[in-house]
């Protein structure tokens, strides 16, 4: 289960003070002309400050995701140039991922009223630039002293992160609350990887090749990359290295017959269409009819005529696949954890009664979607997760409970800190009978 990460990569502090500059330099070119003359850009620190107000609200209140919030303010907003656009979501990103630590410097409790954010939002802004108010200063220093402050968790997911994690946890969670590297994956049944990097530069954009996989490219340009010529081709899609190491776990060949179980929007099923070379046949399967029609939407734009979708409405639809693929992709629900830097209120909204209930749905999906392999095909079990409870100890549970069916080929592990991606964890499983 992975996220869309937001294209922008300003640094917060100095795009605000840009802005603000800006409408400065404009209200003093401005100050003889008559009254209601006045450019709208002079307005434009105002309405992004009221916007995240708005927003901030929708995200801890209403419950809606931070990136469907931050889209749906943005849609408001047209008239907003790429600069605007980038603070405003940068701003929102970061009071979210510092949510705790923002509201004890403020000697407040979390409150949904208008002077309350807008003081926050100024706490923020000394938190960015490093510039406190000698109160704020003080409780910054005591902040330090204290992981759940210093790395603004929740008590409960510090724990728990202790006892699973043990001393790796301060270094994950560390890396966890920075901004995330930007990433895209070539799609290379329209274009070479060579080939695209040069398109991108002629865009404008600096891009780099992973090292560890040969279909991704580390962005170096602050760009929204959502608006790129080559982006409306199809030529990429932006995806984090780590998701994309998934399916080339996998191993997947021309002409097979492959299910991705757990498709959702279609990240991984679009890769895995490129690596079999648009060659063969893709059952992409989920419960949500509202992702499936994205999955084909962006399918058509990227040129793969393989995939065919289906909405799992009963146990019918996935019981007739078993015995039938000669892959099997099984990226199952999870808390995110490993997606933390660019879906910070993940950690915000999950609760230990979540963590409960995935597992077992974890539980359940392996059991029932692993019959859908035949003998000899591999299956990957993956979580974007950095707890073993979802990773490791789940599927070495369930190998135990099916020795004599199934073997382990090969497992591993994707760190923030080390391996400078999302947090993943994936198994290669055999099936012998």
């Amino acid at each position: 289960m992975t996220f869309e990460t937001t294209p922008y990569s300003f640094p917060v502090s100095e795009v605000l003070l840009l802005i603000h500059r800006r409408c400065v330099s404009h209200k003093r070119k401005n100050m003889a002309k008559p009254y209601g003359k006045t450019p709208s850009p002079f307005n434009a620190l105002t309405q992004i400050q009221d916007e995240i107000t708005r927003t901030l609200r929708a995200i801890f209140w209403n419950n809606v995701f931070t990136t469907h919030a931050i889209q749906a303010s943005l849609k408001r907003y047209p008239q907003w140039n790429e600069i605007q656009r980038a603070a405003f979501s940068n701003t929102v990103y970061g009071m979210v991922r510092w949510w705790r630590l923002l509201w004890y410097l403020a000697k407040s409790e979390p409150s949904w009223k208008e002077k309350d954010l807008q003081n926050l939002q100024a706490i923020y802004q000394q938190y960015t630039q490093r510039k406190y108010s000698p109160v704020v200063e003080q409780r910054m220093k005591n902040a330090q002293r204290t992981r759940v402050l210093r790395e603004s968790i929740p008590d409960w997911l510090d724990d728990i992160g202790v006892r699973e994690l043990g001393k790796q946890w301060e270094s994950a969670i560390a890396s966890l609350n920075t901004s995330p590297p930007p990433f895209i994956r070539v799609n290379t049944l329209k274009i070479p990887r060579d080939e695209l990097i040069t398109v991108l530069r002629k865009e404008g954009v600096h891009a780099e090749p992973y090292a560890q996989n040969p279909d991704a490219l580390l962005i170096k340009e602050k760009k929204n990359l959502f608006t790129l010529p080559s982006f409306h081709e199809g030529l990429f899609e932006v995806q984090d290295a780590g998701s994309q190491m998934v399916s080339l776990f996998l191993n997947p060949k021309p002409g097979m017959r492959i299910v991705d179980a757990c498709a959702g929007e279609g990240s991984k099923t679009l890769h895995l269409a490129a690596l079999l070379q648009n060659k063969g046949k893709i059952i992409a399967l989920d419960t949500h009819e509202g992702k499936l029609k994205e999955l084909r939407r962006r399918a058509a734009k990227a040129g793969v005529d393989t995939i065919e979708t289906r909405m799992i409405t009963s146990s019918k639809i996935y019981k007739r696949l078993y015995d039938t693929a000669d892959r099997v992709l099984l990226d199952v629900p999870c808390s995110g954890l490993g997606t933390l830097r660019r879906n910070p209120d993940i950690k915000w909204k999950l609760t230990p009664d979540d963590l409960k209930r995935l597992h077992h749905l974890q539980q359940t999906l392996l059991e029932e979607y692993s019959k859908i392999l035949k003998p000899g095909g591999h299956m990957v079990y993956a979580v974007c997760s950095i707890l073993p409870s979802e990773g490791e100890k789940q599927l070495h549970y369930f190998l135990e409970q099916h020795s004599d069916i199934f073997t382990l080929q090969q497992e591993k592990r994707y760190w923030p800190q080390t391996d400078n991606t999302d947090g993943f964890y994936m198994a290669l499983v055999e099936r012998k009978t």
